[in-house]
């Protein structure tokens, strides 16, 4: 059997009392010694437990007495769930550590307990590694092309709120402000991505026509949406405005969490929030046929100037 072997765990025999005994220092630096390590069984040489200065090399130096049963297997009185990983290190000076940051953490219990100051030394520096890594709260698809976007829409179970924006696709100057709330317009949507994380489906898309576009969809069809750029005049020159209509936003945002679940969409809840309910109500008493889900609003925020800007011939 190999060194490295770890045996399933047996119990002493009723009535086995271990005895104290001293190891025998001059024993072959090469023998194997039988450990049992909390009920786990463990072959070793000598020469392997004293070549660091830690508990171990004492205990099998004959400074320690160590306790032995009847049948010659070592008693540590500790849990033998990492101990193959404190004798690999006593080997080679290195060890593969455990992945959880739980498992680490029990690892360097022990190299504390054998003092093993090197072993603890590694826990300590993948614990670090652990905590200054980090996994992504939510992952957000960016659409790069047609295609791609109409397969996440139609595919996914879930609504989804889409942000277009494309600096770039602007053949005008920008308003002083409209940096900013392009920026704000990013913000707002990295928000609402963190917020409503596993509720609806957040994506970017950096190739559509429009400056800073938000679009909403519910079981794979277009709800409503709402464009932040307008153009306005300015002295004899056009300017692109990007708009920051927060309130719109977060309003149409939770009008697509009626399309979660179920598919179908509540209709009380539809009609909660219906934006002009009476003239609805007046439409469904003339036609009784007409499905509620049909009359959910599709609203297109444009703001353009409505300025001529053609010369004043004086």
């Amino acid at each position: 059997m190999s060194a490295d072997t770890c045996l399933t765990s047996i119990c002493p025999p009723p009535g086995a009392k271990p005895k104290s005994c001293s190891f025998k220092a001059g024993s072959p630096a090469n023998k194997y010694v039988r450990l049992n390590v909390g009920g786990s069984l463990y072959y070793t040489t000598v020469q392997v437990l004293t070549r660091h200065d830690t508990m171990l090399k004492a205990m099998f130096s004959g400074r320690m007495e160590v306790l032995s049963d009847k049948e010659g297997w070592i008693l540590i009185d500790r849990c033998g769930k990492h101990f193959g990983t404190v004798l690999n290190y006593l080997r080679d000076n290195t060890a593969a550590l455990p992945k959880s940051q739980q498992e680490i953490q029990e690892l360097m219990a022990e190299a504390k307990y054998y003092l093993i100051q090197g072993l603890v030394d590694l826990c300590q520096a993948a614990l670090q590694d652990k905590k200054d890594s980090y996994k992504p709260v939510c992952n957000i698809p960016v659409i790069t092309s047609p295609k791609e976007e109409e397969r996440l829409i139609e595919s996914s179970s879930k609504p989804v709120v889409k942000l277009l924006y494309n600096r770039s696709n602007n053949k005008y100057s920008y308003t002083s402000n409209s940096d900013d709330n392009l920026l704000k317009n990013i913000e707002l949507f990295d928000k609402l991505s963190l917020r409503f994380n596993g509720r609806v489906l957040f994506i970017k898309d950096v190739i559509g026509d429009e400056i800073c576009c938000w679009s909403f969809y519910g079981q794979g069809r277009k709800l409503a949406e709402v464009c932040c750029t307008s153009i306005v005049y300015a002295t004899e020159k056009k300017q692109t405005k990007v708009e920051f209509p927060e309130a719109r936003i977060y309003e149409e945002t939770l009008n697509v969490l009626l399309y979660e679940t179920p598919r179908v969409p509540d209709n009380s809840l539809l009609e909660a929030t219906s934006r002009d309910r009476s003239s609805q109500a007046s439409q469904s008493e003339d036609d009784d046929g007409f499905e509620l889900r049909d009359r959910v609003r599709r609203i297109h925020v444009k703001r353009y100037s409505t300025y001529d800007d053609r010369q004043i011939n004086h």
